[in-house]
């Protein structure tokens, strides 16, 4: 039995996931975690240990109108029931967007919130929720040392070129960047790369973190170079409820000539579009497989087109291609989504194994393929948990 452990919070948009790792030395062990999704809708709670034991499930009804932080208190209740006795340490939370300031791992404190509370207008679905789980903790147990983990740190070190907007500088200067998403994946992504391939993790991979938000990153020897999100967690890709990428004229329009309000046009493109907004039927990539709604394949097809051609984007940033990892919901899960990418990627030289594919296999390529093709599940959880462990190491 572990003394000592560190809980883990990680609020997205429409899910909160926690997990409970035990402390020895420098080793860290999962003992308990789950997920809450669906918020917003119809939102399922199911909690396993170690082992997969479900130790917990409930689903609530459609319309119950529960959001994120009436969920925060007794998850962390939950946690502290299964600590086996272990001394709670630290809680490590993912907070999305650090601006310019923030890249690395750092302990909370009131400045610091309030920082990060000026963020918000550039991650609305997301920051909100990260900090009301900070807040949520603070209340029930106010002396618990806390850490912030930035989602925008993985990609602090783009090359300046890749961050810029082409606006005048005096607004650059005040942040309006490029700053990219998802990084505490892609920096898990990329330490299990070096060591299940040491080769490959020196060349040129694509790692595509595909979910309910879903965005590409360029990976040179380990580092992001580019990626498909910006300064905002709208760019790039087609998402579960987000545009992805759009025409700024597009929006002028809607403005000008439809006279929508900016909270309409928010609500719009965080909210009604997307592979939701496409369909009709669901933000959810499974349903939309299983559909015979024309408008749920017209989805899925956008999904794969779109994420094909920022791949593609992606290649002159590296100036080739090694690797193309697949990671998240529905990276790690949907075979379908998987395939279709890869035949519109085929003309790089990429050939898929299909039988591996279907059974989910580490490596899906053949071996005669020119750019090897990897699932690779991603734990944000405990890169989570490693940070907080090593900032509690650090003097305050």
């Amino acid at each position: 039995m572990v003394a000592q452990a560190i809980l883990t919070l990680n609020a997205g948009s429409s899910s909160i996931k926690f997990a409970v790792f035990g402390c020895d030395g420098d080793q860290l062990e999962f003992t308990t975690g789950g997920k809450i999704e669906g918020i917003g809708t119809a939102p399922h709670l199911v909690a396993r240990d170690a082992s997969g034991i479900v130790l917990a499930e409930h689903r609530w009804e459609a319309g119950t109108g529960l959001q994120h932080e009436d969920f925060l208190g007794r998850l962390f209740e939950f946690a502290e029931q299964h600590l086996d006795g272990a001394e709670l340490l630290g809680v490590g939370h993912r907070v999305v967007h650090g601006g310019a300031h923030f890249f690395a791992p750092a302990r909370v404190t009131p400045s610091l919130l309030g920082a990060l509370e000026a963020l918000i207008p550039l991650a609305p679905l997301h920051q909100p929720h990260n900090l009301a789980a900070i807040k949520a903790v603070a209340s029930v147990r106010p002396g618990l040392s806390q850490t912030a983990c930035f989602d925008t740190a993985f990609h602090h070190q783009m090359p300046a070129v890749a961050s810029r907007f082409a606006i005048p500088p005096a607004l650059s200067s005040e942040g309006v960047r490029r700053y990219g998403f998802h990084g505490i994946s892609y920096e898990y992504i990329a330490r299990r790369i070096a060591a299940l391939d040491p080769a490959l993790a020196k060349g040129k991979v694509i790692v595509a973190h595909l979910g309910n938000g879903a965005s590409l990153c360029a990976l040179q020897a380990g580092q992001s170079i580019d990626t498909t999100m910006s300064f905002t967690t709208l760019d790039g890709l087609v998402m579960g409820t987000r545009s992805g990428g759009i025409d700024p004229g597009a929006l002028l329009y809607l403005l000008q000539h439809k006279h929508m309000s900016a909270d309409q046009i928010s609500q719009l493109l965080y909210e009604q579009s997307g592979l939701l907004g496409v369909s009709g039927v669901s933000s959810d990539m499974r349903t939309l497989l299983e559909s015979c709604d024309p408008r749920a394949a017209d989805a899925v097809d956008l999904f794969v087109y779109r994420l094909a051609r920022e791949a593609g984007a992606l290649l002159s940033s590296l100036g080739g291609l090694d690797g193309l990892v697949f990671t998240a919901g529905i990276g790690e899960n949907s075979a379908e989504v998987r395939r279709r990418t890869c035949e519109r990627l085929a003309w790089l030289g990429i050939t898929l194994d299909e039988d591996a594919n279907a059974r989910h296999a580490d490596v899906i390529s053949t071996p005669s393929s020119r750019i090897s093709v990897r699932v690779i599940p991603t734990d944000e959880e405990r890169m989570i948990a490693r940070h907080t462990q090593e900032t509690l190491t650090r003097p305050a």
